[in-house]
């Protein structure tokens, strides 16, 4: 049974999707560029609103990687404006027309790139994904249905009506974006199965909420999110790379999906790299847990021994497993067994090994010397992303604009009929 507040956001979402369709481009770029002003100007406002979501939060004991989630600062802030100034420069995909050509009868076929319609965004803590999914389905010519979690509903109730008062005096139709304002999580059951009136969902959060959806929607799912992201440090990898990267991707933010949670360390390697990198990792704060032969090496009372449920966990804080591996073959197969699929890196110098990592772990974004931490819209270009696909259909990696769009065909004839 759908509530009758879920189901009239579900016909507004419905009807502005209408009017986005034919909205000029030049609208949908002089709101997004008020908007991003508008958030520079209410910098203050919106870290005020912020501001009780983080007192609730740890009043309610939340983990260091969720506050820091949730945590609007100048710089996030100046980050969210920038991304919608970057979309706003995009050239708009709506009415691109893809391929064309003649049938023998005489009809022209034409694919044409149009919105998806209605999007239902369904996230966990972090607050900046209320104006991302925003500036990014404006862009794309889709209405969107946000649902953030309770912990954040100050910062998205504040952020959300910022983005519709100025989106509306620029010209957007009204009920473009709306936030479900209840925090009762029994809507959430509710918004899964409205296939009447949304036409894609995409879930931004743990496994345990990706879970839930794929579980009981009724309406097609993009799944994104859940990041199980690994290094492998390969025999040939120098030293040089190894130290920095490993602790850009694990420290620089480590509540992310795109850091790392395991490293593997190829065995021939690990007496010479082990004492050095444990030791920098430990210093910046880093809870170890290490494999049996990893831990005989180092030989250390503050790295933990690590058991089978920390090879494939997701801790998004300051935790990392460790464990050696064989060879580059091995290091491929633990990753596609214990990966979410996400992102993945090699630091090799071996040609041969790096390509046989590239080709054969099966992830939507892999990397070759560099840290896991640039999957992400604002670094690919995107503006901003609604999320970071890990599936295969339709969109993979860090979806932009393009990947809200889908297609239709458009064709001409002359009164041809079918024999």
């Amino acid at each position: 049974m759908i509530s009758g507040y879920i189901e009239e956001m579900g016909k507004k979402a419905k009807e502005a999707s209408k009017k986005l369709l034919t909205l000029d481009t030049r609208i949908k770029n002089k709101a997004l560029v008020m908007i991003a002003e508008e958030l520079i100007n209410k910098k203050e406002e919106i870290k005020e609103a912020n501001r009780i979501d983080l007192e609730n939060g740890k009043k309610e004991g939340l983990s260091f990687a969720l506050l820091d989630r949730l945590e609007l600062t100048d710089k996030r802030i100046e980050a969210m404006s920038q991304g919608l100034l970057e979309i706003a420069a995009f050239t708009d995909p709506i009415g691109e027309i893809l391929t064309g050509w003649k049938h023998k009868n005489g009809m022209t076929i034409e694919k044409k790139r149009v919105p998806l319609g209605v999007l239902g965004i369904i996230y966990e803590s972090r607050p900046n994904v209320t104006i991302d999914s925003a500036g990014l389905a404006i862009k794309s010519s889709n209405a969107v249905i946000l649902r953030g979690s309770g912990n954040a509903i100050n910062s998205n109730i504040y952020l959300n009506r910022l983005f519709n008062e100025t989106g509306v005096k620029a010209g957007l139709p009204e009920n473009s974006v709306q936030l479900i304002e209840n925090t009762d999580r029994a809507l959430v059951n509710e918004m899964v199965k409205m296939n009447k009136y949304i036409d894609v969902l995409i879930p931004r959060g743990g496994k345990g909420l990706k879970k839930f959806i794929i579980e009981n929607a009724t309406i097609p799912v993009i799944e994104t999110g859940a990041g199980v992201c690994h290094v492998f440090v390969d025999e040939s990898a120098k030293m040089d790379n190894v130290l920095p990267i490993i602790k850009n991707a694990k420290t620089q933010r480590p509540s992310t999906c795109n850091s790392i949670e395991t490293v593997l360390v190829h065995k021939n390697i690990a007496d010479g790299i082990l004492p050095e990198l444990t030791d920098m990792l430990i210093k910046s704060g880093v809870e170890l847990r290490y494999s049996k032969e990893a831990l005989d090496i180092v030989n250390r009372n503050d790295v933990k021994p690590a058991n089978e449920e920390d090879f494939g966990a997701e801790y998004l804080d300051m935790i990392m497993s460790l464990k050696l591996v064989e060879n580059v073959d091995e290091a491929i197969e633990y990753i596609n067994n214990h990966s979410t699929q996400h992102s993945d890196s090699i630091i090799t110098e071996s040609i041969d090994n790096a390509e046989k990592f590239l080709n054969e772990v099966d992830s939507s974004a892999v990397y070759l010397n560099a840290s896991t931490r640039f999957s992400d819209g604002g670094e690919f270009g995107y503006g901003g992303e609604i999320g970071i696909s890990t599936q295969k259909l339709h969109a993979r990696g860090p979806m932009g604009v393009r990947e809200l769009t889908t297609t239709k065909y458009i064709i001409r004839g002359n009164g041809q009929i079918r024999e």
